[in-house]
């Protein structure tokens, strides 16, 4: 197995090699594409794939808070492989539309790979890693919820995403983003409750 970069272009290849070809591609073609170490490269690649239009097609939301959850819980264990269950393992996408999705994300994640860089480190290992893997374990729990308005399980796809990528590529302003988030989240949540 190749060793993963941290780099979303490469990721993004990385997926669409493993589409290629096909009608559907299963979580297990993808795993093998990405490589060694691929616990946090999948999660950021789920979190990707739900911020895309792909996010829309039925069950999407479901499968993404289950490999979510799954994959942040084993991160905080401290596993670097991740193990999944067959039926998550077998699950698969329709390539024609994940392929799309991801052309539709080149530029932005171009745009990403080009601004990123080692800042506010802390906030990518030790203890502040932890908060943040606990964060992506807990976020998911509603998606399957949402998944009932389309596209609405977006916004925790990006705030998973962003701390995810923060600690992909070792750069604690996008982790920070990640909390704005969160914190945005809760304000609008509350304010439509009181």
């Amino acid at each position: 197995m190749k060793p993963c970069t941290r780099d979303l272009t490469d990721l993004l290849d990385r997926v669409a090699r493993a589409a290629e070809g096909r009608e559907r591609v299963q979580i297990s073609d993808i795993l093998k594409e990405l490589g060694d170490g691929s616990i946090t490269p999948m999660l950021l690649v789920v979190c990707v794939i739900l911020i895309s239009p792909v996010s829309g097609i039925p069950g999407v939301p479901t499968l993404s808070a289950l490999l979510v959850i799954s994959l942040s819980v084993q991160a905080l264990l401290g596993r670097h492989q991740p193990w999944l269950p067959d039926f998550l393992l077998r699950r698969a996408l329709p390539c024609e539309k994940l392929l799309r999705a991801l052309v539709w994300l080149r530029r932005p994640c171009a745009f990403v790979d080009r601004n990123t860089r080692p800042r506010l480190a802390f906030l990518t290992h030790g203890i502040m890693r932890l908060v943040a893997l606990t964060a992506c374990s807990i976020i998911p729990l509603g998606w399957p919820v949402l998944e009932l308005v389309p596209f609405s399980a977006t916004a925790g796809g990006l705030t998973v995403g962003l701390l995810v990528f923060g600690l992909f590529v070792r750069d604690g302003l996008f982790v920070l983003c990640g909390y704005g988030m969160i914190t945005l989240t809760l304000g609008g949540a509350l304010k439509f409750l009181f």
